[in-house]
């Protein structure tokens, strides 16, 4: 399938820095609550990640990640997910964090 520049410019993708993570029981998968700071322009957002096998807690503070801030938000267990923090499966299937290789600033968009 192919899509145009201008569709793929909608997307909204964003560094941040995780900045609280919690152990998410409620979830169905194994999941933490991860909070990510995303700057000025859009601050502070919430969602929950599937990345329990490759991270713990401490692993993800202070991280920075990429996330698709344009998506609207969903509700997961009770729990209100603003934003889909972005991966790949590795050959089990567990999530491996995109990220960025040199220091970024919050909020920055994905080109």
């Amino acid at each position: 399938m192919t899509i145009s520049y201008d569709e793929f410019a909608k997307v909204d993708l964003r560094s941040g820095t995780v900045i609280r993570v919690e152990p998410f029981p409620r979830a169905q998968k194994p999941a933490y609550k991860v909070w990510v700071d995303f700057g000025p322009q859009l601050g502070v957002l919430q969602t929950s990640a599937q990345v329990t096998v490759h991270y713990t807690p401490e692993t993800l503070m202070g991280r920075t990640v990429i996330g698709c801030v344009n998506l609207g938000e969903k509700n997961i267990a009770g729990f209100t997910s603003q934003f889909l923090l972005v991966g790949f499966s590795d050959v089990q299937g567990a999530i491996c964090l995109a990220t960025v290789d040199k220091p970024v600033p919050d909020g920055q968009k994905l080109h």
